[in-house]
């Protein structure tokens, strides 16, 4: 698969929904497609990680034919060959509403199973109750970049925007952004998000990388290669001691996508923004 197969793709053609469990509707993509623009070949990677998914329009029937609902959430390993294309999730979970399931557990294994096949690796699924605490939206840690007052007109991604702050000591901080723009490659649409990027070494010129972050606004690729670009682009510019970025997506068709990559082994997600 290359690019120019990607407008084959279920997220550029007419929506035919089904409502009968149907697994055949889950549409794997390679991730070595846009890994490949960044150098990254095979299984040796610059970064450990994972790609968090919330679905918010689950839906089953009980053994009575009662409707159910739940919310999900997924987790997808980075080192997985593939990732899901977010349309054919939609319609794979859309398939799950008139279809009878004998208990939550017997849906979680469903959707473990099938979203596994299809990714190439363990997924993990869990379901929480509608009215769980764990879904209260919180505030992002760290410093906000977006009311630095500077002047750009890029907006393609370009590294060269990058830079550290001259004579500054090392630091250890979060910063983050609301300004995170990209488009989707299928279909044009545009994908919006907060991106955090938290790291332990050399500071980081806050305005340079807010410009950066900007850059992305015209770009065309998939939610977790933009990370990936993101933190391959910070990770040629200097030594840091740590270095871990997430974007939490707005969620469209009621999934959200929140890719994280970091440099230590310890894959923790932020909880949920207000977008999402």
């Amino acid at each position: 698969m290359d690019r120019e197969d990607w407008q084959n793709l279920p997220l550029g053609q007419e929506t035919r929904y089904e409502s009968t469990y149907n697994p055949q509707l889950l549409h794997p993509i390679p991730r070595s497609v846009s890994r490949a623009q960044l150098g990254l070949e095979g299984d040796a990677l610059p970064f450990t990680g994972a790609d968090e998914w919330w679905g918010f329009e689950l839906s089953w029937l009980n053994p009575k034919g009662l409707p159910r609902v739940a919310v999900a959430r997924f987790r997808f390993a980075a080192s997985s060959p593939s990732m899901i294309e977010s349309k054919s999730f939609k319609l794979y979970l859309n398939s799950f509403n008139q279809t009878e399931f004998a208990s939550v557990n017997a849906v979680r294994e469903t959707l473990e199973s099938d979203l596994s096949r299809a990714a190439g690796s363990d997924v993990a699924v869990t379901l929480f109750d509608v009215e769980d605490p764990v879904l209260a939206v919180q505030a992002p840690e760290g410093i906000c970049l977006d009311q630095l007052d500077i002047e750009t007109r890029s907006y393609q991604p370009d590294a060269g925007l990058l830079k550290l702050e001259e004579g500054a000591a090392a630091v250890e901080e979060t910063l983050y952004s609301h300004l995170l723009r990209s488009n989707c490659p299928v279909t044009g649409q545009p994908d919006w998000a907060t991106v955090s990027i938290a790291y332990r070494g050399p500071a980081l010129d806050r305005a340079a990388l807010l410009a950066y972050i900007v850059s992305f606004r015209e770009h065309q690729d998939f939610h977790e290669h933009c990370v990936e670009r993101i933190y391959c682009d910070l990770q040629q510019l200097a030594t840091f001691e740590q270095l871990t970025v997430c974007a939490r997506y707005t969620r469209r068709g009621g999934l959200d996508i929140n890719p994280l990559r970091t440099s230590s082994g310890e894959i923790a997600f932020p909880g949920r923004f207000a977008r999402q």
